[in-house]
Formats: C-alpha cells, structure tokens, sequence
C-alpha cells in the first residue's frame, strides 16, 4: 500500500497502466530486427496490439487470495479462512493500537491528505483564505522549535482564571464557559466528553424541523466508568496509572503538592463516573428524550448555578433542552455544589492540561503518549509529527481540507459508480421489505416511506462549511487549537437560530467511514472509503458487492436498527409499527445479542450483544442485501469462475476482507466496552445467518459456525 501509484484513484491509476502499456509497445516498434523487413509496396492499415484490462489493486478479482489460509475450513472459521495467513503475517505498526483495512486505507488518506497540507503551508495563499488557514494551522504545530520555546506558557491564562475562582457562582460561570459541542451521541456513538457536561446540538428527537440543544453526562478522562467501578486487576492497574498521570501533568504545569492534587482529581472523577449512565442505556433514545424548560434545572438537579452556567455557555436564550441522562446531570450538579471547591479546581485546572498537553512541548507530549497512547490503547511508539499535525488540521479545518481532497482524489466516475450501487441496494431493500412473511402491510408501506425518503451523500457535501469566522496565527499552536474548538462551539450555537440544514454531514471526505444520521434519514459515503478493498472499479463486481456494498447495506439499514427503526420517514421519534411486528422485530434482535455475546475474544472478555446491537442488525441485514443486489445485477447471466472461486464465494470473500483487523489487547479491552461495534473477525462470521453462504462453502452441520435454518438470524 505504500507504493505511490497505488495512491491515485482506481480510475486515475487505469490511465497510468495505459499509457505505460502504450510506451512500452512504442519502444518496441524500435529495436532493430534481427532480419530486414520486406519494403513496403502499399499502405496497410496498422492495428495497434489491445492494451490489456487494468487490474484491480488486490489479487487478480480484488481479494488478496495469497492472505487466505486454505487449511481451515469456511464452515469452522470463515475469518481465518478468508484471512487466516493475513493475520500470521500483517504487523501492527508501532505507532498503532490496531491494524486492519480500515486504517491502512486511513494511513493512504493521511498521505494525500498531507501532501495537500504541505502545499498550503509552502504557497503564499492570500490572507484569511482557507489554504492559508490550513497551511498556517499545519505550519504552526510542526514548528517544534517555536513550541518548545514557549513551554507551559500557553496554559497560564487558564489556570489564573481556575485559581481565581472564589465560590460556587464562579465555579458554575467557569463550567459554562469551557462548554463545548464535542459529542454526537447517534452519528458516531460519542457519548461522553472530558468535560464535566457536553453539548450536542442537532434536531430535536420530537420535532426535526428545528434543532434542539442537548445537555449530555461528562468529565471522565479515562473512557468509561467501569475504568473508575470495576474491581480488577486491569482497571487497578490503568488508575494507579491514571493518578501518576495527572501528578506527572500538573508537575510540568508547575503545580506543587501534585500528588495530593492528583488523588482529589481522582476521587472526584470517580464521584462522577458513579453518576454515569451504562454504554447500553445511553444508546436507548427512549431513555434519553427528556426535555426539560430551562427554569426547571434548578429544581430538578440542584446544587449547580443554572443561570450563571447557561448565561456563560451563550445558552440563556433556550427555553427547552433535552437532557439525555437525567440521572447523571442531576449527581453531577449535586456534586458541583458539595465537593470542596478546591477539588473542583484541580479537576479543572488537569483538565485545561490535558487538552492542551498535543499542542505543548515535548514534555506534556511524551507524558500524554505514555498513559493515554500506551497504558490504554498498548501503542508502542509515538505517531510521527506530521501525522498528528494532519489528524489535528483535520479537526480543525476538516471540511476546506476535504475539499482539496475531493479536488484531487475523487474522479466524478467514482462517485457515478458508488451511486448507482447504492440505488441497486436501496431497490434491493425494497424487494426484501415487500417479500417479508411476518410484516404487516401496514407496516411495510411506512418502512417503504421511510427507504423512499432516505438521502445519500456520496464522496462530499453538497456544499462545503465555511470557515471565514476561523482565526488562524501561524505562530501560535496552542492558541489555534482553542479558537477551532471555540469556533466550532459557536458554529453548533448558531444553529440553534437558523433552519435545519439537512445537507450537512458529519464526517469529512479524507475520513474512511461512512455514517446514517437517523434525524435526517440520511446515509454518507466519504470519499477516502470509495477505494480498494472497498470500492475498486478494476475488481470483479461479486468482490465490490461483497465489500462497499455490505458498507451500504450496512448504513441503510441503521435508519432500521434497532435504534433507527424507532424514527420514522421524516426523522421524529416515533413509533410507525404495529405491535405485533414491533415484537417480532425486537425477537429477532434479542437473537442476535445472544448469538454475539456468546463471542470472546479474550478469555476472559466477551462481545456485548446488547451494546453492539445496532450494528450487527446492519451487518447482518446488510449483508443480506447487498447480496441480493449483487444476484440482480447478473440479470439472467451466471457469475463465472475466476481463479477457482463462484461468484457467490467471492461476494463473501470481499465481505470477509475489509474486516481483517488485528488489536494490541489494552484497545481491544476498552473497545469491548464502550464501542458500539463487535471486533472484525466476529462481524465476518455474520455470514452464518446467511443461508446463499451455506451453499456457495458447502457448509455442513458439526461445524463451528452451521446453524441450522431455525438458529439464522433474519431481521430484514
């Protein structure tokens, strides 16, 4: 994945394989012939030899045939069938917690991506331009030399306004004002924040025309409270760690006593962490949709300074916000009323180091990396700078920087071929919905309103944000990363005043993912997952349905997951089935949680079932209809052989590809708790539900992964 060439769109790189054939074949005409030619006694036409088919990046049809591992059977373990040689042989790099499709396709994204940065940061843009911004932002945080000058000197404005906090008034001024907009709770499943609340503005969950601003629980720096409540030996080690990590901190910020400070920090958070909402309840949108008038906080959480918060939050003009977890804001703000107020300084004077310790000297950058990049994720080395000053111009600039991207990286033919796959899988969805024995027609003609209404966004936003509001200085790192994040939060408030865009995305096109936003009914394809083992237009169709098209599949049927089947057509929490289907529907989650929670990947941790949910329901379904598109795409005409494999077995192979991944355990153990996600060698065995699976690998009973007919999950 390295080699250059393999950088540039499949399309792009046709072109390269053609005019190399060509110039080859030119050269050749050239060589002098061991015999004379016979002269020429009248004009013959000249038939230029056919330039042979560009190949697709993987293999010879678009799956790495040589990282299978033949040995095992596909009935026993479709992944280390599929993938069995590819997981002996791929290493992690240091620098990573995990290695997989997905982030080797994010390392090629990185690459391009700061190639576009770099040119910025060299061209002379005019001033206030969007390249300049970006090249400035990139420029300011690999001016190590500049950085390192400046020490802990960044953070001294903020920690004098900490230690001026006299009383609770203050203290709730201070909270408002650090507020910002950093969770998105369905989009990408982040749902907490370092800071004590977070603040998600998008449409409300009753009336989707307009937004509603919504107040979410917060204030941990380790991922999840089972890090803080759990009795083991791996979370006693991680906060043992944890509280050298915050004495270690507040040491270079210059603090004296750190030790003590550090132990207050802690047993505060632990405090929060007690009031926090379980990952499978804070995903339950019935649980969460609970607005309050904004009189009747101080009330219903008592013991923080409502007004003062919301005045210094630029919130007072709310009248209604939703909370999402009642309980947590009310321990929360009983806890900002009656914890010393020193250890609430403390707390928040580490919290002001810990956000900008990446944007500090080398000191805060090392320590940061050996609790947050080893203890918890098992990386073994720091990324390179240029990656992190990618990752972070990325953040702040995402969306200018994407579309350089798009510009460069994203033929228009690439984005005509995604959508019309797209529209082949949403038909197919269609045909599946009409075909189901157990649904009502009542409730099939408001799951056909709802597929009908579903937008699709593919490679870019339709129109890109704008960024003339972003103040960027060249010199300052530490200050640009405050004023992104302020510029941000100030973006979210406003449009609390406006109409609901229903165009606007939530990821950038150099991002490798895709998204379902249920409040718009909305699906979006970035344009950096639109490539190879994904999306590769020299491959064979069966691998391209097998990989993108599950990735479709996959984000269509979130808006019927478990979560999404609770909105209807115009994005409302509401209910459109019937009671009986309802119930139906809720069994054949209740099988598949049981199925994925029988999964352990270690010893002694399993997949939750309950919290995975919604994303096994869409891999599942998914996978179902991507294959039925793949079989109407054949119209009348039957998939031949290609290197020994049908069709059908290589539409499976290409699922099974894009879920090679390998995990340093510390990340595989924090991502068994809070993601949402199952690892990818157990959402690869999702083809046991999958009745075409068992005839295209002669799957027979006695193996590990047969179910009988009865045991297959079919939720769509």
């Amino acid at each position: 994945m390295n080699d250059s060439s393999q950088r540039l769109p499949g399309a792009a790189r046709a072109t390269l394989s053609a005019c190399a054939t060509a110039l080859l074949a030119a050269c050749a005409t050239t060589t002098p012939a061991e015999k004379p030619a016979p002269p020429v006694t009248e004009a013959a036409p000249v038939v230029a030899a056919p330039a042979p088919a560009p190949k697709p990046m993987f293999g010879t049809f678009g799956f790495d045939a040589a990282g299978m591992d033949a040995t095992v059977k596909p009935g026993d373990s479709f992944y280390r069938y599929a993938s069995g040689t590819w997981m002996k042989t791929a290493e992690i790099p240091a620098d990573r917690s995990n290695f997989g499709m997905f982030t080797a396709l994010a390392e090629q994204a990185a690459a391009r991506t700061r190639s576009l940065i770099e040119d910025a940061a060299r061209t002379e843009a005019p001033a206030d331009s969007e390249a300049r911004k970006i090249g400035d932002y990139f420029a300011s945080f690999m001016d190590e030399a500049a950085i390192e000058a400046k020490g802990a000197a960044p953070l001294k404005p903020e920690l004098e306004r900490i230690a001026g906090i006299a009383n609770r008034r203050a203290l709730a001024t201070e909270l408002g004002a650090t507020l910002r907009a950093d969770v998105d709770a369905l989009n990408t499943g982040d749902v907490t924040t370092d800071r004590v609340f977070g603040l998600w503005v998008t449409e409300d969950l009753n009336a989707p025309e307009r937004y509603a601003p919504y107040l979410m629980q917060g204030g941990l720096g380790l991922p999840d409270r089972d890090f803080y409540l759990v009795d083991s030996p791996r979370f006693r080690e991680v906060r043992q760690a944890y509280q050298g990590h915050i004495a270690a901190m507040m040491k270079l910020a210059g603090f004296s006593d750190a030790e003590a400070r550090a132990s207050r920090v802690f047993a505060l958070e632990k405090k929060i962490a007690a009031t926090h909402w379980p990952q499978v309840d804070t995903q339950d949108v019935t649980k969460t949709n609970n607005p309050w008038a904004q009189e009747a906080f101080a009330k219903k959480a008592p013991g923080l300074d409502w007004a003062a918060y919301f005045k210094a939050a630029g919130l007072s003009g709310q009248k209604q916000i939703l909370v999402w977890q009642p309980s947590a804001i009310t321990g929360m703000a009983k806890l900002v009323g009656a914890e010393p107020l020193q250890s609430w300084k403390d707390y928040l004077a580490f919290r002001a180091i810990a956000r900008g310790a990446p944007f500090l000297s080398k000191a805060f950058v090392d320590e940061n990396f050996a609790f947050n990049g080893k203890v918890l994720s098992g990386a073994q080395q720091l990324r390179e700078r240029w990656k992190r000053g990618v990752s972070m111009t990325n953040g702040a600039l995402g969306e200018a920087v994407g579309k350089l991207y798009v510009e460069k990286y994203f033929p228009a033919e690439a984005k005509v071929q995604a959508d019309t796959m797209v529209r082949n899988i949403i038909a197919a969805f269609g045909k599946r919905i009409d075909a189901l024995a157990w649904m009502s027609p009542e409730t099939k003609a408001r799951a056909k309103e709802k597929l009908a209404t579903l937008q699709v966004g593919i490679g870019h936003p339709v129109r890109f944000r704008d960024y003339s509001a972003l103040k960027v200085d060249r010199s300052d790192a530490f200050g640009n990363a405050q004023r992104a994040s302020l510029f941000e939060y100030q973006r979210n408030l406003a449009k609390l005043n406006g109409p609901v865009d229903r165009a606007e995305w939530f990821m950038v096109p150099q991002e490798v993912n895709a998204l379902n936003s249920p409040q718009q009914n909305s699906i979006i394809f970035p344009a950096a997952i639109l490539q190879p083992p994904f999306f590769d237009p020299n491959a064979d169709p069966a691998v391209n349905y097998g990989g993108i098209g599950t990735v479709i599949g996959h984000e269509i049927v979130h808006s019927f997951d478990d979560v999404g089947a609770k909105f209807d057509a115009h994005g409302k929490l509401a209910n459109w089935w019937t009671d009986s289907d309802l119930q139906r529907f809720k069994a054949a989650g209740q099988a598949l949680a049981a199925q994925f929670s029988a999964y352990r990947p270690l010893p002694d941790m399993a997949v939750n079932g309950e919290l995975t949910l919604g994303e096994n329901i869409a891999d599942v379904a998914g996978l179902a209809i991507s294959h039925d598109a793949y079989r109407l795409s054949l119209g009348n005409t039957p998939a031949q052989l290609k290197d020994g494999f049908t069709g059908e077995q290589r539409f499976f192979l290409g699922f099974a590809q894009v879920w090679r991944t390998k995990f340093r355990e510390p990340l595989l153990r924090q991502l068994l708790m809070t993601d949402g996600h199952a690892p990818g060698e157990f959402r690869a065995s999702t083809v046991r539900n999958e009745d075409g699976w068992y005839e295209a690998f002669d799957v027979k009973p006695g193996q590990e992964l047969y179910l009988t007919p009865e045991q297959r999950v079919r939720v769509w």
